[in-house]
Parts: C-alpha cells; structure tokens; sequence
C-alpha cells in the first residue's frame, strides 16, 4: 500500500531574516497532492522516502531518512530564485512493509500530475528505484504529444540489472524503462565505473542503444569531449530528465551512500554538465537518490544533495 504524508514546515528550517533570504522562508507545504494551478513558475518537491528497492539490490539501508534531511539543508540555503517563482513542498509517497510496486504507481500518478499543472519535479529519495516510477510518469506524458524524452544519468552504475524473482528494485530502474518504453528509451549515463558494472551490462547498455562516459573520461581535464556528447544527446531530444545518483561522486565528497566509492567524479565535473544542461532548456524534472544519512560524515553527502537541487535550479531558473 502506498502512503502519502502530507508535508511537515518543521523540515524547513534555516537562519532568521527580517526579509525573505533563505529557501526555507520562500517554501510553501501544501497538503494532500493538491498541485497548485497559479500561473507563475512553480517547482514542485516530492520526497520518496523509501528502500525497499535498495534492500532488494543487496545494498545498505538508510535511504528512507533522506528526504527529510536534504529538505532541513536545503531550507539554510540562500534563495536566488526570485519571487516569480512558486516553491510547493507536497510531502512524500511511501510505503507499508514491501510493496515497492504500489508505491512506484503512485509516483508515476503523482509525476503526471506535477507536469500536467506546469510543475518543475524536484524529487528527493530513497532509493535510484525512484527513477522508474519518475521516469514512467514522465513518458506517459510526453509520448501521447510526439515528444521525445532523454535521460541523462549521473551515476557510477548503468541501473540496467535485470529484475529479480520478477520484482525492481534500485539496479533496474533503467532496465525497466528500456523494456515498458522500448522505442521511447533515449538514455545517457555520465561516470559510469568499470569495476562495478560486469561486461553483461555494458553488452545490455549497447543492445538498448545507451550512450555513457566512463569514470575515466568524466574529467575536467576533458571538459571539451564532454561537451560535444551532452550536447548531442541534447540535440536528439525535446525533453531531459536529470537523475543524480549520489554514490557516482568519490567517497571523498560523498560518504554517505549506499555504495561508495572511492573513484568516483568530483563535484567540479558534475557541476560543470548541470550548468550545461539547465542551459538548453530542456530540462524539465529532476530527482536526487541514494543518499544514506547512517553512513554520512557532517552531512558531508546532504550538503552536496542540497547544493545540486539549489546549483541546478538557479541556473534553470535565473
């Protein structure tokens, strides 16, 4: 059974101002996935804190108590979005025991919803399963208006693995999209680690056309042959999906995941391909996973999850 929870403005917290500076003065919590309809430019937050799909891929519990941080840190950063822009917290969808599949559905729902009434997605797991029900939402919409979506994957993983016992789970968000959406999948992976992708994946990426960087070409060092490849998947494309998989970032910067690494990308290289691609205005959602507050480090990795929403959003936005 999927659970909604009506937002909590206690998850806003942040220094005292006379006049509006922070995030966490310009958020409004609207309760019961009542999406706002007003005209002005309008982001809209879902959190999804679940890890079902994570426990189902082996990894290490924690993801659920994710969103709620990443809204706490968020909330003590500066705002420098303007006041035409509508910044709606409408809760989280999550589950009872393990019935990942119900809540996904419900994700899917509540996507088509936030799109349809002009919404920004933003979406805070949980878990990378997350990128199933985010990604099936935003099809849905856009395949009926001759759109085509393109997904852009920051991550140290493909999220290609095949279903287990029949079920998803945080490895096969990709897999899944590739099979329901088979000539709708337009998918681009940036940091993809040799060394935690066997060859059957990198054979299933190239069988679903899947284009990807490795870790080793995700450098800023090769900042222009980055370039040139988002900028082609970008032109291929009417729609980006931006997925960010905490755990493609070195450990250095991003402990608290569920499976670091110490070979990751850094935040300069990610940050330079967020800019690039909130610069074509084509990106229309975003959603942020697999941060595990148990294994972070001074909220080393919730700072960086709270800092990619806000870098993101600005230059979208400003």
């Amino acid at each position: 059974m999927a659970i909604h929870t009506n937002p909590n403005p206690e998850n806003w917290v942040g220094r005292k101002s006379e006049n509006p500076e922070y995030w966490h003065q310009f958020v409004q919590c609207i309760s019961d996935l009542k999406f706002s309809q007003e005209s002005r430019k309008k982001i809209g937050i879902l959190g999804y804190p679940v890890e079902e799909g994570v426990r189902r891929n082996q990894g290490r519990p924690g993801t659920k108590e994710a969103p709620n941080l990443i809204r706490n840190l968020l909330g003590n950063t500066a705002f420098h979005l303007g006041e035409n822009v509508s910044i709606n917290d409408y809760g989280d969808i999550s589950i009872r025991e393990k019935e990942l599949e119900t809540v996904q559905q419900k994700v899917s729902e509540a996507m088509k919803g936030l799109i349809q009434s002009k919404h920004f997605p933003v979406l805070f797991g949980g878990g990378h399963d997350l990128a199933y029900a985010h990604g099936k939402g935003l099809l849905n919409h856009l395949i009926p208006k001759g759109e085509k979506l393109g997904i852009i994957n920051l991550d140290a993983h493909f999220d290609l693995r095949p279903l287990v016992n029949g079920k998803g789970h945080s490895g096969s968000p990709f897999f899944q999209l590739s099979e329901e959406f088979p000539n709708d999948f337009h998918y681009l992976a940036l940091g993809i680690q040799r060394a935690a992708n066997p060859v059957s994946l990198f054979q299933k990426a190239k069988e679903v056309n899947a284009k990807y960087l490795l870790m080793e070409q995700f450098r800023l060092h090769n900042w222009e042959y980055i370039e040139e490849q988002i900028i082609w998947f970008l032109d291929s494309v009417n729609k980006v999906y931006l997925s960010i998989d905490l755990d493609g970032f070195s450990s250095a910067f991003a402990p608290g995941v569920s499976a670091p690494s110490p070979m990751g990308f850094s935040p300069q290289i990610a940050f330079k391909a967020f800019e690039l691609i909130a610069k074509s205005k084509k990106l229309i959602s975003l959603d942020v996973v697999e941060l595990n507050p148990r294994f972070d480090q001074d909220n080393a990795t919730a700072r960086l999850a709270a800092r990619c929403v806000e870098y993101i959003l600005r230059k979208v936005f400003v």
